[in-house]
């Protein structure tokens, strides 16, 4: 066994005594310098320490007759490597300074997680209460709009039969009856335009915005129909009103819309309102008048006494016009925001229809790169067959050197790492291909998806642009819809 190097200051480093005997001329050692980490296999990290004895030359050298044969001298460790021998400190200092940073970054961790669940926890608390409080009052003011709703109903239909004209009675009789028959033309495109719609496809078939405004167009002009056709069978009653009674219901149902335009306002407001500001002691001032019981008393008072004292034929008249001009401009309206609501419909259809075509073209061009990829990776490891050979074949021949030829040297290390870093590439590159593989296999399905989406769209889109809204180009004039042929 060789001694790899001993300290400067060992006993048995010092001048050898001379003997008679020439001795060898002195072997000078080469110099090896390394120009990279070299990469260790498992099991191989080690094995560079043990040097053969082909780098050096040991001479047996018959020893002076005094000394005896314990005392040959080792070759002694370059000057360059003794400061390996010292250190700063030792490895327990280095395990417990790392330790104590650990221990400090989990407890400074620890610390901060409870405060930020606890702040997490505060902020969830307050913000639920703010937002349930915010969501009762928001309720109350609904249900305060759908009383103010159902009383301005009830009077505006009382006024609406005070302001009927009795000597008229026959003639909006006439008009009503043509309004009435008058509405079917719409009424019947409002529902082929909702059978047409049901022939969409798949998740198209949605209950969106333009079926509601159709669904609100078929019943707004069926119940159009309906009181007119009621106010004519009701024209043949003589009914009284006085002055008062109007002025009194005029009154109320524009308190009762000032009060809804409020309530509405105040229902429609939100935290990202624009007008919203700080009115501070606002809620320490109270000026209302009446409780809820006293405001509904007063609207049915008023109702009460109108119905007690109607009867004038020109309060009757008064009501038809005024029903005339309500139902036809929300039939107009209605009209108008259904076939807004086509035209955004149709819009957005289109949108995600060009999207999808977007999407697929995308999609194809990434099918057609993952087949390139593919192609790249299936010769990158026909490539590397090769290779692998060669290096396994310069194994398999070292294995027949003679005797002590059969040595673990540099090239046989090369070679072993060579086989294995070979096979490495090749093992990541296969995992490569098949995860390239499923991906295609993924794109493939995503462009059949895509295809079936665009075929669902442009059925949608035909339905709505070409069949639907072809046939609500026109609508009844408004003369027409109030009775006058």
């Amino acid at each position: 066994m060789e001694f790899l190097g001993t300290t400067q200051t060992a006993s048995y480093c010092g001048p050898k005594k001379c003997c008679g005997l020439t001795s060898l001329p002195a072997v000078q050692a080469p110099v090896i310098q390394e120009c990279y980490q070299p990469y260790y296999l498992p099991g191989y990290r080690y094995l560079n320490s043990w040097r053969p004895s082909l780098f050096y030359k040991i001479s047996n050298v018959q020893t002076c007759p005094d000394e005896s044969s314990s005392t040959l001298r080792p070759p002694t460790t370059l000057p360059a490597l003794r400061s390996a021998l010292f250190s700063r400190y030792s490895p327990h200092d280095w395990d417990h300074s790392n330790q104590l940073q650990v221990r400090g970054a989990e407890a400074s961790r620890l610390w901060a997680s409870r405060l930020t669940d606890d702040s997490v926890r505060l902020l969830q608390d307050k913000d639920q209460l703010t937002q349930q409080m915010q969501q009762g009052t928001t309720r109350n003011l609904g249900q305060r709009l759908s009383d103010i709703g159902f009383w301005k109903s009830e009077l505006s239909y009382e006024l609406d039969r005070l302001l009927t004209e009795n000597q008229n009675l026959e003639t909006v009789k006439r008009r009503l009856e043509c309004a009435a028959n008058e509405v079917n033309c719409p009424l019947q495109v409002a529902l082929e335009c909702l059978y047409h719609r049901e022939k969409r496809i798949g998740i198209d078939l949605v209950h969106d915005n333009v079926e509601k405004n159709l669904i609100r167009e078929v019943d707004l002009l069926k119940c159009c129909q309906q009181q007119m056709r009621k106010l004519a069978q009701r024209i043949d009653l003589q009914m009284r009103d006085n002055r008062d009674a109007q002025h009194a219901l005029e009154r109320d149902l524009e308190d009762k819309s000032s009060a809804q335009c409020i309530d509405e306002k105040c229902f429609n407001l939100r935290n990202t309102s624009d007008c919203i500001s700080f009115f501070h002691g606002m809620e320490k001032i109270d000026g209302t008048i009446s409780v809820p019981e006293t405001w509904a008393k007063f609207s049915n008072d008023n109702i009460k006494h109108s119905q007690n004292m109607r009867a004038d034929s020109i309060r009757l008249r008064e009501e038809a016009e005024h029903l005339f001009e309500t139902l036809s401009d929300q039939m107009w309206r209605q009209f108008t925001d259904t076939n807004l609501a086509f035209n955004a419909r149709i819009s957005e259809v289109t949108d995600v229809k060009n999207k999808l075509q977007t999407q697929l073209a995308k999609t194809l061009q990434e099918i057609f790169q993952a087949e390139n990829t593919i192609m790249l990776l299936e010769r990158s490891i026909m490539a590397k067959e090769g290779p692998l050979k060669v290096a396994q074949t310069r194994l398999e021949c070292r294995t027949w050197r003679p005797n002590v030829e059969l040595c673990r040297d540099i090239p046989q290390f090369k070679l072993v790492n060579e086989v294995f870093t070979i096979d490495d590439t090749l093992q990541t590159l296969k995992l490569r291909l098949r995860e390239t593989q499923d991906v295609l296999q993924l794109l493939v399905m995503t462009k059949c998806r895509l295809e079936h989406e665009l075929a669902i769209k442009a059925n949608t889109l035909c339905i709505d642009k070409e069949k639907c809204m072809g046939m609500r180009k026109t609508f009844p004039c408004t003369p027409r819809l109030v009775g006058h042929t």
